[in-house]
């Protein structure tokens, strides 16, 4: 195993989230499941009230939530998410995040290193 990350990155594994969740009376803990080739997978967990104040980044993010609930503020609108809710948040958007209630989630960050083929342009589908 990865000093780093919970995966060895050489090696094939099996992770239970709910026995690798780790949970603070007073705080937000995050864990590093992966990171190799522009690809981070975290596993972060929120006591009720903690909060993240909003801010950006160049990553495209796909936030599932694994317990309980929280609210995410995307551009300033605020979407309820509960255990089972998917997000996606492109690279760049203002976001925050309240925790409503103690809450986990598996976060997959994605820095793009080229642009994605345009309808017409090369490398689209004929």
């Amino acid at each position: 195993m990865s000093k780093s990350t919970l995966f060895d990155p050489t090696q094939a594994g099996v992770i239970h989230l709910a026995e690798a969740t780790q949970f603070s009376d007073t705080g937000i803990v995050s864990r590093a499941l992966h990171d190799q080739g522009g690809v981070r997978v975290s596993l972060f967990t929120y006591a009720a009230g903690q909060q993240i104040t909003e801010h950006a980044t160049p990553a495209r993010a796909l936030v599932q939530i694994l317990s309980g609930a929280c609210e995410f503020s995307l551009a300033g609108k605020k979407t309820p998410l509960r255990a089972g809710d998917l997000l996606h948040m492109p690279p760049g958007l203002p976001h925050a995040v309240l925790a409503t209630e103690a809450f986990s989630m598996l976060l997959v960050t994605i820095r793009e290193t080229q642009a994605a083929p345009t309808a017409g342009g090369v490398g689209a589908p004929d």
